[in-house]
């Protein structure tokens, strides 16, 4: 018998098991050999904390201080940079202020980023506000923290009959047997509908959506290291530095089933169309190519608390694209609301938060 069994191992999982196990006993499982396998392993990875909804801003906000220090900090400098064209100005503009970035000539620009195409770009945006996340990192520090205080996290692992209780959970799973929880939280990405379907809980209609990447060889052979991450507008594509290369995607949010996601080739080949019209080297050649599958709740906000339906089941959830940069607030406030804490969040933001808000 645990205190809390946690499905999932990617940074949901992981960040819920570190906080929660200073409440009692923590099993964590996952399906998958490793973890942060599936969404987490293929993020683009930055902290940017005025992107997304404004639940999702004040949980990066939150998460700052965290992210910066703790264990000796997770991010190192990247900054972010918006270009546009002669007919990109509505959403430049919307990208520009929503961001709180700021204007800069294009002969200042390519300084910085020498490939920009002056024919092209007509308008730069940008800040230095926005830092790399070493993910390996911050997942092994918080499956550190879990181990420390007692818990377990159990890899190649999934249920396969969820039961409730008088005490809790039953969960029977492929590797450990039979697993009893007072509380189940529900950490599996874009299976988290599955999950609460196996547990009889009525899901929430999270939703998938893939996301490509291609990894390019650096731009003319440049030195690309000191690149900012670089934008479309509207989010029309993105490029960053990676190990030496670039990674461009085409920022697609195609719907799919939850599976071992992988790019499409027309839907990249349309991503780097996008990309090399602002800049002045073609893509010439794929090192190579992955997805993975954001996964939103139906208004997009994400999914953090215990559900109205049955206390005893909690969700982490529906991280889309910001679950490492959200995690650490994000954990905190299932912790407080599973301990039965009031949060330090806002009450407004907990309860944008909140599967409540998915239940009338």
């Amino acid at each position: 018998m645990t205190d809390i069994l946690i499905i999932g191992g990617g940074v949901a999982g992981l960040s819920a098991a570190a906080r929660l196990s200073s409440l009692g006993h923590v099993t964590l499982i996952e399906r998958e050999r490793s973890f942060g396998y599936h969404a987490s392993g293929r993020s683009a990875a930055l902290f940017e904390s005025s992107y997304g909804l404004p639940s999702t801003m004040a949980l990066s906000r939150a998460s700052s201080d965290f992210l910066h220090q703790d264990s000796g900090g997770v991010l190192s400098p990247r900054g972010l940079m918006l270009v546009g064209g002669p007919d990109d100005t509505a959403a430049f503009e919307v990208d520009r202020d929503k961001m709180g970035l700021a204007e800069m000539s294009v002969a200042e620009a390519q300084e910085t980023l020498p490939i920009l195409n002056p024919q092209t770009v007509t308008r730069v945006a940008s800040h230095a506000e926005a830092w790399d996340i070493d993910t390996d990192r911050l997942l092994n520090n918080f499956l550190h923290t879990l181990r420390r205080n007692g818990g377990v996290a159990h890899s190649n692992c999934s249920p396969t009959q969820i039961s409730r209780t008088r005490n809790g959970w039953a969960v029977q799973t492929t590797t450990q047997g039979p697993i009893g929880a007072k509380i189940l939280v529900n950490a599996a990405g874009a299976w988290a509908d599955e999950v609460a379907q196996l547990a009889r809980i009525a899901p929430l209609g999270l939703s998938p959506l893939r996301r490509s990447m291609g990894r390019i060889p650096a731009p003319g052979d440049h030195d690309v290291s000191g690149w900012p991450m670089l934008f479309g507008p509207g989010e029309s594509w993105y490029a960053k530095p990676d190990a030496g290369a670039l990674i461009v995607s085409p920022a697609d949010e195609d719907p799919s089933e939850p599976m071992d996601a992988f790019a499409d080739d027309m839907v990249l080949a349309e991503g780097f169309a996008r990309y090399e019209h602002y800049v002045t080297k073609p893509v010439t050649r794929l090192l190579t190519s992955w997805a993975g599958l954001r996964t939103f709740s139906p208004d997009r906000n994400l999914v953090l608390g215990p559900d109205p339906l049955d206390s005893a089941f909690v969700w982490s959830a529906g991280q889309g694209g910001y679950g490492f940069q959200t995690a650490p607030a994000a954990s905190a406030l299932v912790a407080d609301l599973v301990a039965g804490r009031t949060p330090e969040m806002d009450a407004d933001v907990v309860a944008q938060l909140s599967p409540a808000r998915l239940r009338n």
